[in-house]
Parts: structure tokens; C-alpha cells; sequence
């Protein structure tokens, strides 16, 4: 059995050069994925159901509990804010005591 260094070669080339073509595609959409879920926090952070949400995070994280209470609502949108709260007071700005 012989083996063609030169076809190995060219198909490894190839195969380099179409992942790092498509690492600016990802990034892309790595970062307008951030800019929404940045939006989506900015928009909801005056929101009385994301205060909510933040702070039945915030408590459950400082108690290592799970959703504990769990809200639900009528309107899609407060579900939405409360989530998004629940989540941002439950994973963020607390440090990690392990």
C-alpha cells in the first residue's frame, strides 16, 4: 500500500483553509449574539419583573437553592423580563465559592 504524501498534504491544506475561513462567520455571530442578549438586558433592567427575577436569583444563589419560586405569567414579555432577571441575579456578580 503506498501512500501519496502530496495528496495528504493538499487535502490538510484544504481542510485548514476552510475552518479558518469560517472563523470570522462564527465570531460574527458569536458577537451579535452578545449585542442581543445585551439588549434584551438593558431593555428589561428597569422592568419590575426582571427586579424580580434578579433578586429571587440573587437569593437563591446565596442560599444554593434551585428556582425555588417559581412565577408565571400571563404576558410573554414579563415572563421574558423575570427570566432574564432570574437568570442574571442567579449566575452573575457572585463569586463562585467552591
Amino acid at each position: 500500500m503506498r501512500i501519496n504524501l502530496t495528496r495528504i498534504v493538499g487535502i490538510s491544506v484544504l481542510a485548514l483553509g476552510i475552518s479558518v475561513a469560517g472563523m470570522p462567520v462564527r465570531a460574527a455571530i458569536a458577537a451579535q449574539d452578545q449585542n442581543r442578549t445585551d439588549q434584551t438586558h438593558e431593555d428589561y433592567s428597569k422592568n419590575k419583573n426582571y427586579q424580580l427575577g434578579m433578586k429571587e436569583g440573587r437569593d437563591d444563589r446565596a442560599h444554593n437553592r434551585d428556582h425555588s419560586k417559581k412565577h408565571h405569567f400571563k404576558n410573554d414579555e414579563d415572563q421574558k423580563a423575570y427570566d432574564a432577571g432570574y437568570q442574571a441575579g442567579y449566575g452573575a456578580d457572585q463569586p463562585d465559592h467552591h
